[in-house]
């Protein structure tokens, strides 16, 4: 049985921690900066919107969480947390709470700040749901297999450019390969929820998005405890 005191430790230590780091303080005032000035612009579209949002999970819920779980372990503390008596889903959902109540937040004061109007506002919540858990899992999966913070960048990169700059980047390949592999992605998945909101469209429509992103996130999940729990025994 899952020990609501143990995550709730680990959250309140991970929140100490972040208010000591003034790097990851200034990169969580990004998305918020980004969406102000679009949003001071009247620049704001479903397109700017997707852009905003989209940002606000890749800085937060990717590069943040993956930045906290590396200095965990540059620290020699992860070391600690591995050999504690919680289990593997306790320390996985308390080292990803506060990134994701993070992640919530910035999304919120993105979309004030952006005058950010959401589609369909349900479907849209459960889009960015899905979005979040995966993004959040894979920054776990990046700092579990980064040494320190400074190669989270440089192993993450890849990813948060496809994550983050994706839909951009298929829009001016002529590889066809390549743009099938994109439309996969959860941020392509989450932008084309989006539009097809954006324009009226029902659940029906847009199902079969939901179920991409639901096999990414059992698969980041599955992949991130089999890293988590080799680590462990390393």
């Amino acid at each position: 049985m899952m020990s609501v005191r143990r995550m709730n430790a680990i959250l309140i230590k991970d929140w100490k921690d972040l208010l000591k780091n003034s790097y990851i303080l200034f990169t969580l005032a990004m998305p918020l900066v980004i969406a102000a000035w679009l949003g001071s612009k009247d620049y704001v579209n479903a397109y700017s919107a997707i852009i905003i949002v989209n940002l606000a999970l890749v800085i937060t819920a990717c590069f943040v969480q993956a930045a906290m779980v590396a200095e965990e372990k540059e620290k020699s503390t992860l070391r600690g947390l591995l050999l504690s008596p919680a289990s593997t889903i306790e320390i996985l959902i308390g080292k990803s709470a506060l990134s994701a109540i993070l992640t919530i937040l910035i999304i919120t004061g993105s979309v004030l700040l952006g005058r950010i109007s959401i589609p369909a506002i349900g479907m849209s919540i459960l889009n960015m749901l899905l979005c979040l858990i995966i993004y959040v899992l894979s920054g776990t999966l990046l700092g579990l297999l980064s040494r320190t913070v400074m190669e989270t960048s440089i192993i993450g990169m890849p990813i948060m450019f496809l994550f983050g700059m994706g839909s951009i980047i298929k829009s001016v390949i002529d590889n066809e390969t390549i743009k099938t592999f994109i439309s996969y992605l959860p941020n392509d998945q989450f932008e084309q929820i989006w539009l097809a909101l954006d324009k009226g469209k029902s659940f029906s429509d847009v199902g079969s998005h939901f179920l991409i992103l639901v096999a990414w996130a059992i698969g980041v999940l599955v992949l991130t405890i089999l890293v988590y729990r080799k680590r462990q025994f390393d």
